[in-house]
């Protein structure tokens, strides 16, 4: 991968993901009734009356008999298509991990789209100040949908950091002991997080996806998003991406040198790394 960032399309694409992806999910009670409708009747009646009332096409009849019209489907199909071209043109920035295979560009690219969700949720705290207090006419949906999009940065990063191995780590014993010594631990530790995202998986699985995406949960407010629908299977995936992530890694760094130095040696490597981004801006 090129040491090269900046260009339109990498704006382009992740924004595309982005809207591509909360037009879906705004509109998931359409997808569910339209692929997995739910055998009750009574729950199919609640979920067709959740589509009508957060519908934002409602004048457009659905194709093919169902609920989805031809804006969901062309959504649904352009969304892996962004997201694809996306890590595939994916360039890296100075100050990233230099070492990038393809498998690493899925969490380059939840990364990118990270920061797009970060200018938006920026750009919603604006426009909900100047409504505010200039206008005097406060929206009912600006904190929520904030609070909403922070909950897919927090874990987005999290797979993000896990990929550049720039989560916090303690590495007072484990850069004084012999680099086989440092394997076993990083074995050790990637194992831990293999196990914990398996019993998280294994044991809320039933209760994120059968009842609270299935049944699309929303937040019971006057906005009304569908949060608990939508973070907790997306904890779930992340956990798992990153579980996958660390294991890749694993693999990646074990005949690598040791990553620590001492507090007085100088890491010429992140020096010219910095070097690079100052060059950049």
């Amino acid at each position: 991968m090129e040491d090269k960032s900046g260009t339109l399309l990498e704006w382009v694409y992740p924004f595309a993901v982005f809207v591509c992806g909360g037009w879906v999910v705004w509109h998931m009670p359409a997808y569910l009734l339209d692929f997995i409708p739910p055998a009750s009747q009574s729950l199919f009646d609640q979920m067709s009356q959740l589509h009508m009332r957060k519908d934002v096409t409602p004048n457009i009849p659905g194709l093919f008999g169902g609920f989805m019209d031809f804006i969901d489907w062309l959504t649904l199909l352009a969304l892996p298509v962004f997201f694809f071209l996306g890590a595939r043109n994916l360039q890296g920035a100075p100050m990233e991990y230099d070492d990038v295979r393809p498998i690493d560009r899925i969490a380059l690219f939840f990364g990118r789209l990270t920061m797009i969700m970060i200018i938006s949720m920026t750009m919603v705290m604006l426009w909900e100040v100047f409504l505010r207090y200039v206008v005097e006419a406060p929206t009912l949906w600006a904190n929520e949908l904030t609070l909403w999009i922070a909950g897919f940065v927090f874990l987005f990063s999290g797979l993000y950091a896990m990929q550049q191995r720039c989560h916090i780590r303690i590495f007072i014993l484990y850069e004084v002991v012999p680099r086989w010594v440092q394997k076993i631990f990083d074995t050790i530790s990637v194992a831990l997080i293999v196990i914990f995202a398996f019993f998280l998986i294994f044991g809320s699985f039933k209760q994120v996806f059968v009842i609270k995406f299935y049944r699309w949960e929303m937040f019971g407010t006057a906005f009304d998003p569908p949060i608990p629908a939508t973070i907790q299977p997306t904890i779930l995936i992340v956990v798992s991406l990153i579980a996958i992530q660390a294991v890749i890694n694993l693999i990646r760094d074990w005949n690598k040198a040791p990553m620590f130095k001492s507090p007085d040696e100088i890491d010429q490597e992140e020096l010219e790394a910095i070097k690079r981004s100052v060059e950049a801006k």
